[in-house]
């Protein structure tokens, strides 16, 4: 994992907004900067189609004001499918299986229009738990599938805000965010036991396309 510069990305997930827009979920948010901090970004470097695989964030506020609502965005869960012809030219590297948040009581949106979680936005890509105090953290966490073999990267952007006006710094005035290289496997390793100790053997990764 990489931390680097991503305010390009933050700001394009202020004008990817969804349907329904974002004012009123940044209708308090504070004009400024905070300073803020990734602890823990952890995304596993290998791994396989069908395969479920954990990203997590870990961000503290090192700032001395709360954060009105510290929230992520994640650029590439998905990738834009060149095929001719296609309804939505959206398609899924990792379908998310669950995102950042507590889960919503029943009844609730259907996993496939929704991913259960209750950090989303109305921001394309971007998920938001809240107010976040001085001193503080919070983790972002995705279950997700892998669906599309081969080499991927994965930038992450962190904000203090939804509307672009509450901004989260480093203590040296950069952005808060970095990257993931992923190769995904088109299959999963091969298993066997081993008739000496009866334990699961588990083989290595198939190449990567």
């Amino acid at each position: 994992m990489l931390l680097a510069s991503t305010a390009a990305l933050a700001a394009c997930a202020m004008l990817a907004a969804g349907c329904g827009g974002g004012s009123q979920q940044d209708v308090h948010e504070a004009k400024g900067s905070f300073e803020m901090k990734i602890l823990k970004a952890s995304f596993p470097s290998t791994q396989a189609v069908a395969r479920p695989a954990r990203l997590e964030l870990q961000v503290r506020n090192t700032g001395s004001h709360t954060v009105a609502n510290v929230a992520v965005t994640v650029d590439s869960f998905n990738y834009t499918a060149t095929t001719p012809e296609l309804a939505a030219n959206k398609r899924p590297i990792w379908a998310i299986e669950e995102g950042p948040g507590v889960k919503a009581r029943s009844p609730v949106e259907s996993q496939e229009v929704s991913p259960p979680g209750g950090g989303q936005t109305a921001y394309v890509n971007t998920w938001a738990l809240g107010p976040l105090a001085a001193g503080k953290t919070q983790t972002f966490t995705w279950k997700v599938m892998p669906l599309k073999p081969g080499r991927h990267t994965v930038s992450f952007a962190i904000a203090a805000g939804l509307s672009g006006k509450a901004r989260a710094v480093l203590h040296s005035g950069g952005a808060v965010g970095g990257h993931f290289t992923v190769d995904i496997a088109g299959a999963p390793p091969t298993t066997h036991v081993d008739p000496r100790t009866g334990k699961i053997l588990t083989g290595t990764f198939t190449p990567v396309p």
